[in-house]
């Protein structure tokens, strides 16, 4: 019989694989259907905005109603939105609708997504909580994060294969992709909180809780940094190193799998290998996120930016010790909240970053890494000065 945990990786492996398929062909797609570069940001954006404002939501329903409902509305939700995308998209390109209202059709599909999307990942976390022992927690959360880091390598791969059969095929293979993935998770996923487990009313946990506020806080500064950092990386390679657009794509792509594999490699492997604490994969995770970014402010050639991506690959074991430290420091019947604000917190840093990145970079290239090594050593100052902070005991 298969694992729980095992389960759990693939569905988060299909839900993120399912997204970043859309990656490669979001831009090209709304340049055919004559939609701006900035509302094709905006998409992003309210998508972000709408994870950002129901994570915590979802979390708090999966302690009520339990874990395997919440996780596949938001599987459903998310395949109707996609569903719904490729349907106003084939209007757009049969001129049924167009301008502004082909837009907010569009619009209206993607804060759809979003708004389901965001009950996937807290849910999976509180799901890996429920089922793991406290002293087992950060080396499974760093399955969870392995899940993340290859589909998001997969998934552009593929969905830029299948634009070559039409840039639609790949958003109706994601919306086709979460339906498995639903009936996955309803077949064979067993629910994790039996109902004598379930709490009558959400729990009160909030951002300004002492117990989680400060690793809040950090949580969204790693990831606003990175993706600060993944919005200008492409300009960054070409025009530090003088290339044209077609060895762009062909360079960046190779150092982002790199980056990508290091990553998985750190959290799906060494993690779990050396099962150090939440404290100490933290501490040594945002120095070596620190020196990443550091780097790509000073690196002169492609070896020297893609090895300070590598360092970035292997700064991502801050994420395992982030979110053990998170679900360690609360009860277990505050597990499906705290990964709603943890998400919500993730989804701030994707509404701010892109916004935040591309504006520093129209002052100087090196600006967005400044900033965000700036960011990343005032967390890593903040998480020394409190020696308390992700230190309870598993």
């Amino acid at each position: 019989m298969v694992k729980p945990l095992s389960l759990l990786f693939l569905t988060l492996f299909n839900s993120i694989l399912g997204l970043s398929v859309l990656f490669p062909i979001l831009g090209p797609l709304a340049r055919e259907l004559g939609l701006s570069e900035v509302q094709v940001g905006l998409f992003s954006t309210g998508y972000a905005l709408m994870q950002f404002i129901l994570a915590a939501y979802w979390g708090r329903r999966s302690e009520v109603v339990g874990r395997k409902p919440i996780l596949l509305m938001g599987i459903l939700g998310f395949a109707a939105s996609f569903f719904l995308f490729a349907l106003f998209a084939w209007l757009g390109y049969q001129q049924v609708l167009s301008g502004w209202g082909l837009f907010a059709c569009l619009l209206f599909s993607r804060l759809l997504g979003g708004a389901f999307s965001s009950a996937t990942l807290p849910t999976a976390q509180a799901y890996l909580a429920d089922i793991t022992p406290r002293e087992q927690r950060t080396q499974n959360f760093a399955v969870l994060g392995a899940a993340f880091g290859l589909g998001v390598i997969f998934g552009p791969a593929i969905g830029a294969g299948l634009a070559h059969f039409g840039l639609l095929v790949p958003v109706v293979f994601s919306a086709s992709l979460a339906l498995l993935n639903a009936l996955f998770v309803g077949l064979a996923l067993p629910e994790s909180r039996r109902p004598l487990e379930r709490t009558p009313t959400p729990p009160s946990l909030s951002w300004t809780d002492p117990r989680i506020r400060p690793l809040l806080l950090i949580g969204l500064s790693i990831n606003l940094a990175s993706i600060a950092m993944e919005q200008t990386v492409a300009f960054l390679y070409q025009d530090r190193l003088g290339l044209t657009p077609a060895q762009t794509a062909q360079t960046v792509g190779l150092a982002l799998v790199i980056f990508g594999i290091v990553g998985v490699l750190v959290q799906g492997f060494w993690v779990r290998t050396v099962r150090w604490p939440p404290r100490a994969l933290l501490g040594l995770g945002l120095a070596l996120l620190l020196l990443g970014y550091l780097g790509l402010v000073f690196a002169p050639s492609f070896a020297w930016l893609t090895a300070s991506l590598v360092l970035l690959g292997l700064g991502s074991m801050a994420t395992p010790g982030l979110t053990a430290a998170q679900s360690l420091a609360v009860s277990d019947d505050e597990q499906g909240v705290v990964a709603g604000l943890s998400s919500a917190a993730q989804a701030l840093g994707r509404m701010l970053g892109p916004v935040v990145g591309t504006s520093l970079y129209g002052f100087s290239p090196a600006y967005p890494y400044v900033f965000s090594a700036m960011l990343i050593g005032l967390a890593l100052l903040f998480f020394l000065a409190r020696p308390q902070l992700a230190s309870q005991r598993e």
